[in-house]
């Protein structure tokens, strides 16, 4: 292999003299590599190494396509804050908000701290220790070293970095030299000069040790041998412990990053300087941050204006210290809170399919895939032996604290209540050594001091004098709630008893089963039918379990259909107000404590495959069996509630659960028993028009809604587009009051042919004009079982109201037109009303009744009622000046009618009919309509 790749370079070099040009290796940033001077010459390993280096540290995780297109590292980093600590003050308290320095410690640069001091002595190379908080950014700042080191804006006093993960060195059984450690992950440098140990020539040399609490270290003389030859076989670490003591290269330099628990794991003789990472500590560094995660994408769209107004309003809640503020110091949540708003904001019909389930997972697997604890302190065992997962410790301390919450409506805890809930039932000595060091590295990252206080908030202090702790974002402790649950951790003590004798009885079963076969013919029967009890063991745990399966389906029908929460915001909006604040008036909130509705999405979200997936990698495993037993028993419970009327926005939420399930077959049954979709007054946006369009998707295709009311939900043209599925299964549509105007119409007509089962059509004050009511009288046709158009209160003027109405009289089925409120003289509502009517019996065109206006011609319109209705129930929200206008009018053709007729009768009941419209008239005047609480189009 090695023969082939030395020509193949050769040619290329020759080309390149041929073509006299200097060849870049990253055209990003603008570094080039000098050109060879002769064709015989072999590459360069350190220019290898430098682009092998870049390519490998410029793969981002697969979490980052949570934000579209591509995303180069140095476009999104932010770097945080560094302060070097002495060494005493390494053991101190350390506060997971530095917002101030300590007369000690100054902000420094990763290249400041290998900067030469008097310290240490000349001609060994420094040790520097960089430690921080889970989630502060230090697997970042050392991929944004290594790469600004490639290509040269740093460290370039060091001719050679090489970068290791103290996780894959963990798992290396067999003996290795440093050397051979190298050249295993980097075969070009296998033979370079700089490694062999002669001279000082590995003055010029960085290793970097990325996340160190990874290996057991063990700096003893007795447990550790010496060693000073590069080319000796030791284990691993062994031969970093070798390289910490400067025994081995001591004029190299070394980097390493860790968590705070693993401070002690090296003495501090062997470190020359002390840094902390303390991450975003002011809101300017974490408006940085966000502007160039969230206008990186909106450069190549049109929505760089609503991008930048996220990051201003977001900019404005971390001012007010909120608790996002406290949060957002640590990067990881800055990210979190980047992703929410994405994925709230920019959801896109083309992009993969995100959920808010996922994004919570992703950033878990972010923060903790790979994470261990560490479980024992002996060095002659494996380390995967003595390793649990931190996630799954995660859940089982903080998830049953989150759930404890959940249950009783509680948002704040104490320190003694986390004490109690954290590590109230410790016992052994491994047991404190594990929660010691989960209390030092995690803890910190999932709770934060309370900060805030107010309505449904609690106090920073109790009446005791104690600091209150609350989850660092609300959304978590309703995560690890519903992760709790679904893995099946709030189990009672029974039930975990029967699982684990069932087990066991179960795995012995395959072993003895042809056992008890032979023995049945020889064994009395009384002793027998013991070994028949024990093998129906695991038939009574399958009982038991499925109980609780259905107990966890109950649960999430219970808390998605609670009755204190039914008319409170829809789940997403509450997410948005988290992050952005409320500005303007408080949404209405109905319910008296602490609303989780977050929750049952969560659970129903973390059932999802592709969640299961990525939990699994934290050691999280949900069984395929549990899965199908919760979907089972949803299913009923979910068909059983919506039996019964819902408003809006538990209408909105239940689109959110069963888009964050991604189950088809669920959704589709589910659906199959609503046939009336209200969402009249949700704020809707591109992600809930998505949600809506994805979830109708999944229908049959003789699926079909009698209605969908999406009135007041402040569409724009580009919803229109996402919401093109979900017009596919509508009878009556209604998009009243939404600014969709003549070109939102055109966007409308252009969805709307898929659908062949449409029967009444509002667009009643849309905006509609003269142009857009045209195209529609063209489109009219594509519609065969049409037989109701609403385009009131439009600003339609005579001549396109004509056309409109000749087009639904050669219309097939079209029965009523509402043109009532739109721009039209008295000439043209007679048009009208003469227009609607066929002049013969032998003429061409049907009848179609006209309502323009309360009156037809001198006669009473006979539906004037529903006409003074839709006007009363919607003038509260409707230009007032306009609708007093137009009520004037009415009031005036009614005078002009009653005084052309002749029965006293007919007067009285256009006196009746003008009674009304005053009224109307008068309490629109003094604002004492009733509030709006429908629409009636």
């Amino acid at each position: 292999m090695s023969s082939l790749r030395r020509p193949l370079s050769e040619l290329l070099t020759v080309w390149r003299l041929r073509r006299r040009v200097d060849v870049s290796i990253y055209p990003a940033t603008g570094c080039h590599f000098r050109t060879f001077c002769s064709t015989t010459s072999e590459p360069d390993p350190i220019q290898i190494h430098k682009r092998k280096l870049f390519l490998w540290f410029s793969h981002l995780p697969q979490e980052e396509k949570q934000f579209g297109g591509y995303i180069s590292p140095e476009s999104i980093h932010v770097d945080p804050l560094i302060l070097e600590r002495k060494a005493e003050e390494r053991a101190g308290p350390l506060s997971s908000l530095p917002q101030s320095q300590t007369p000690s410690s100054h902000s420094v640069t990763v290249e400041q701290l290998f900067e030469p001091t008097d310290a240490w002595s000349d001609g060994r190379g420094v040790n520097v220790l960089l430690y921080g908080a889970v989630g502060t950014g230090k697997s970042t700042v050392i991929r944004k070293l290594v790469l600004d080191w490639c290509t040269g804006t740093t460290l370039t006093n060091f001719k050679l970095l090489v970068p290791f993960s103290c996780e894959d060195l963990s798992h290396l059984s067999r003996v290795a030299s440093l050397r051979d450690l190298v050249s295993r992950k980097y075969l070009h440098l296998r033979k370079h000069p700089l490694l062999s140990g002669e001279g000082n020539q590995a003055k010029d040399v960085l290793f970097v040790f990325n996340g160190i609490e990874k290996m057991k270290l063990d700096f003893r003389i007795g447990s550790t041998e010496l060693c000073s030859d590069p080319n000796e076989a030791l284990r691993p670490d062994v031969v970093v412990v070798n390289l910490l003591r400067k025994y081995l290269l001591p004029e190299a330099s070394i980097l390493v990053s860790t968590r705070l628990s693993a401070l002690d794991s090296i003495p501090q003789k062997y470190v020359s300087r002390y840094a902390q990472i303390c991450g975003f500590s002011d809101p300017d560094r974490q408006r940085t941050y966000f502007t160039s995660r969230l206008l990186q994408r909106s450069r190549e769209t049109t929505r760089d204006s609503e991008a930048q107004a996220l990051v201003e309003l977001l900019y404005f809640n971390l001012q007010r210290e909120s608790q996002l503020a406290a949060a957002c110091y640590l990067p990881s949540y800055c990210w979190l809170t980047c992703a929410t708003l994405h994925f709230l904001h920019f959801t896109d019909a083309k992009a993969p399919i995100r959920t808010l389930t996922g994004i919570y997972t992703s950033f878990l697997r972010l923060n903790f895939g790979g994470e261990v604890l560490g479980t024992s302190t002996r060095t002659d065992v494996p380390i995967q032996d003595h390793h649990i997962s931190l996630m799954l410790y995660v859940v089982r301390t903080v998830g049953k604290l989150a759930f404890d919450g959940v249950t009783y409506k509680r948002t704040s805890f104490s320190e003694n209540e986390l004490e109690q809930w954290i590590g109230g039932k410790t016992k052994t000595d491994e047991e404190l050594r594990q929660l010691a060091m989960f209390q030092t590295d995690v803890l910190d990252f999932f709770l934060a001091p309370c900060v805030e206080s107010g309505k449904n908030l609690p106090e920073p202090l109790n009446e005791n004098g104690q600091r209150r702790y609350v989850f660092a974002v609300p959304a978590m402790q309703e995560y690890l709630a519903a992760l709790y649950v679904v893995l099946g951790e709030n189990k009672s003590a029974l039930e975990k008893l029967t699982r684990q004798v069932s087990v066991a009885i179960g795995q012995a079963n395959e072993d003895v089963s042809a056992l008890f076969n032979i023995l049945s013919k020889f064994v009395p029967l009384r002793i027998f039918a013991v070994f028949n009890l024990l093998k129906l063991f695991p038939k009574f745990y399958e009982k038991i379990s499925s109980h609780n399966k259905g107990s966890i389906a109950r649960t999430m029908a219970a808390e998605m259909f609670r009755t204190e929460d039914s008319y409170n915001e829809d789940v997403l909006d509450q997410v948005e107000h988290r992050l952005l604040g409320v500005h303007g008036p408080q949404p209405q909130q109905y319910s008296e404590g602490q609303s989780f509705e977050l929750y049952p999405i969560f659970m129903g979200g973390l059932l999802h495959y592709g969640n299961r997936v990525l939990l699994q990698q934290l050691g999280c495993n949900i069984q395929s069996n549990t899965v199908v037993q919760i979907t089972n028993a949803l299913r009923k419970h979910l068909v059983r509630e919506l039996s019964k009327p819902q408003p809006p926005e538990e209408l909105m939420d239940l689109l959110v659960l069963l888009y964050e399930f991604q189950n088809p077959r669920l959704t589709a049954e589910v659906l199959a028993s609503i046939r009336t979709i209200r969402l009249a007054n949700i704020r809707m946006t591109s992600l809930k028009c998505f949600i809506l369009s994805s979830v109708l998707s999944c229908t049959p295709a003789s699926y079909h809604l009698e209605e969908l009311d999406l009135s007041s939900c402040l569409l724009t043209h580009d919803m229109l587009q996402m919401l093109r599925p979900a017009f596919r299964h509508i009878h009556n549509l209604k998009l009243c009051d939404n600014p969709l105007l003549d070109s939102g119409s055109c966007t409308l007509l252009e969805a709307l042919p898929e659908n062949q089962s449409l029967t009444h059509l509002s667009l009643m004050h849309t905006g509609l004009g003269d142009q857009g009511a045209l195209e529609l009288a063209e489109r009219l046709q594509d519609h065969t079982v049409l037989q109701e158009l609403n385009v009131a209160y439009n600003n339609i003027g005579d001549d396109a109201a004509l056309a409109l109405v000749d087009a639904c009289r050669e219309h097939p089925s079209i029965h009523t037109v509402h043109l009532y409120l739109n721009s039209l003289t008295d000439m043209g509502k007679q048009s009208l009303y003469v227009r609607g009517i066929p002049r013969s019996h032998g003429s061409s065109g049907r009848r179609v009744k006209v309502l323009a206006s309360v009156t037809e011609g001198s006669d009473i319109s006979e539906d004037w009622h529903p006409i003074l209705s839709v006007i009363r129930e919607n003038a509260s929200s409707w230009d007032r000046q306009r609708v007093e206008q137009q009520l004037k009018v009415f009031l005036r053709d009614l005078e002009w009618g009653r005084k052309q007729q002749h029965s006293i009768w007919r007067r009285l009941h256009f006196r009746r009919v003008e009674k009304g419209v005053r009224q109307t008239l008068q309490m629109l005047e003094k604002s004492t309509l009733p509030p709006f609480t429908g629409h009636n189009k």
